[in-house]
């Protein structure tokens, strides 16, 4: 599994396709995705952040009193319910590497999609993880964070 970057790099620019099935396969998957995504010190990926071009993300923010660092798999998420209020803050991207930016977001969401088992899950999400959702939901629609960030500035490799 490798880490796909680059701005332009198509799969990153595309709309990823359905899951039809929640396979062993996809599974499997899954748990290798979260295994990558720690390795990569990184609190979301997406499959098209691999390569695969498939409506699954992961995310693990660590803990926090809301989550207490739990890990969230989202096979065809989609985001169903927004806040009004908006948030400021800086991301960057495993798929951008060494570039931050402030990007606007809803405070809160609520999301909805299938966890690796192939149940159907609705999370409500605030501060952080909804940021993360929001970030992972994009990477499936073929947006960036670079697309909408203000303040870009290049970040020093530590």
């Amino acid at each position: 599994m490798k880490l796909v970057t680059g701005e332009k790099t198509p799969v990153l620019r595309s709309n990823a396709q359905p899951v039809e099935k929640v396979t062993p396969e996809i599974r499997s998957l899954i748990r290798n995705m979260r295994k990558k995504m720690k390795e990569w010190h990184g609190v979301g990926l997406a499959a098209p952040q691999i390569g695969l071009n498939l409506q699954i993300f992961v995310a693990e923010i660590g803990y926090t009193p809301e989550h207490e660092g739990k890990f969230y798999a989202f096979i065809n998420p989609q985001i169903i319910s927004t806040s009004a209020k908006i948030n400021e803050m800086e991301e960057g991207c495993l798929s951008i590497p060494l570039k931050a930016g402030t990007i606007k977001r809803h405070e809160r969401v609520t999301i909805q999609g299938l966890n690796e088992m192939g149940k159907k899950v609705k999370v409500k999400a605030s501060g952080f993880l909804a940021r993360v959702f929001q970030h992972e939901v994009d990477h499936l629609n073929g947006k960036l964070f670079i697309d909408t960030a203000s303040d870009m500035r290049n970040i020093a490799e530590s």
